[in-house]
């Protein structure tokens, strides 16, 4: 198990501060982790005082997945001295590779990483003193153009992102046991389960007042977890997630992580083939240089068009769910398993969903369990 980028960040932050304080970087640093509640100590491969007011110390990303995008990509920690008359005691904030929500322009550092981040300064930061601290991801832009990022309005870098210090490795085997358990335990209280897509199917489960005890979440592992979910006697299941990703799903990849398979754009260029949409348009979605783009490409040049098509996505994605389950499940376990899905945009609003994906929202909110 490795850990989240908040926990290298903090790291760095505090081997800068310790550079102004004792006038040399130490080679590893000890952090309290908060989540879960211990200490850990980490190495420092970099580090000096630029001057007198200032100090940079450099860190390297080490988490537990080893096709991660993030794996060894460097966190530089940049803290110097400010007068405590005008500033708070711990002022943080995002430099370049840090994302910045595009609606409020604040730095994508979220409550867990300024927690644990302000903590562990507070141990060493003088009691007259005040510092300000920047993080830096010198790969953060270029690495940000292979994520959902943009779609979900952080631009210009990656998140800090993170509840814990931990992190999963969403490509093994042992987090698979994990997600198996999770759904095992939710499926022995309810017959009717939702499957969300990352941490953003939780969000908007969340805003859709889905019950927690209801939702289970799932990394790239679709295929077994919908064989595990018939195995264990769900009658009921929706699909949750972002329509760039999910439509993986359309094509029968049921492997998700894109170090796998990723046909996105030549997914969706073919159900725009089929929803005859004009070549031109065909032509710059195949060239869409992400997926996210040529979804908001579609979105003006053929507006009109695109709930439809969205729903038929949707509708092959319950189709190919449901096949899935019937080739991997003897009769009659996995025939009894409805299988729905439901799509979100960019602003995580509900897009499209599937014939059954339909029928499983309302018999939710017939039950009003949200």
């Amino acid at each position: 198990m490795g850990y989240t980028l908040p926990v290298f960040a903090a790291a760095a932050a505090v081997a800068a501060l310790r550079c102004l304080t004792e006038g040399t970087c130490p080679q590893e640093v000890t952090l309290a982790l908060l989540r879960p509640n211990r200490c850990e100590t980490f190495a420092i491969p970099q580090g000096a005082p630029l001057d007198s007011q200032q100090a940079l110390a450099i860190t390297y990303s080490e988490p537990s997945d080893p096709l991660d995008l993030t794996r060894h990509t460097p966190i530089w920690a940049w803290v110097r001295w400010q007068d405590p008359a005008t500033y708070p005691k711990i002022h943080i904030d995002g430099g370049f590779g840090v994302g910045r929500d595009r609606a409020t322009g604040e730095a994508a550092i979220y409550r867990y990483a300024r927690l644990l981040l302000t903590t562990n300064l507070l141990l060493y930061c003088p009691k007259e003193r005040a510092i300000a601290v920047t993080i830096v991801l010198p790969q953060g832009r270029d690495l940000a153009e292979r994520t959902s990022n943009a779609a979900f309005g952080i631009v210009e870098g990656l998140s800090l992102l993170g509840t814990t210090a931990l992190a999963h490795p969403l490509s093994a085997p042992e987090q698979l046991e994990r997600y198996r358990e999770d759904l095992r335990q939710k499926a022995s209280q309810s017959p009717t389960l939702v499957f969300c897509l990352g941490e953003n199917g939780l969000q908007v489960a969340q805003q859709l007042q889905i019950p927690p005890f209801l939702c289970v979440k799932t990394a790239n592992w679709l295929g077994p977890m919908l064989v595990a979910a018939a195995q264990h006697h769900v009658q009921q299941l929706l699909l949750l997630g972002y329509h760039g990703k999910l439509i993986k799903l359309a094509a029968g990849i049921f492997h998700t992580h894109h170090h796998i398979a990723d046909a996105r754009q030549e997914i969706l260029t073919a159900f725009c083939a089929l929803a005859g949409l004009h070549q031109d348009i065909l032509h710059q979605i195949w060239q869409a240089p992400t997926i996210e783009a040529a979804l908001k490409s579609l979105e003006t040049l053929a507006p009109q068009a695109l709930p439809e098509l969205l729903r038929h996505i949707a509708n092959r994605i319950e189709e190919r769910a449901t096949a899935y389950i019937h080739s991997h499940c003897a009769a009659p376990l996995g025939r009894s398993l409805q299988v729905g899905c439901a799509l979100f945009g960019r602003d995580r609003q509900i897009v499209a969903a599937s014939e059954a994906g339909e029928i499983i929202l309302r018999t939710l909110a017939s039950k009003k369990l949200f």
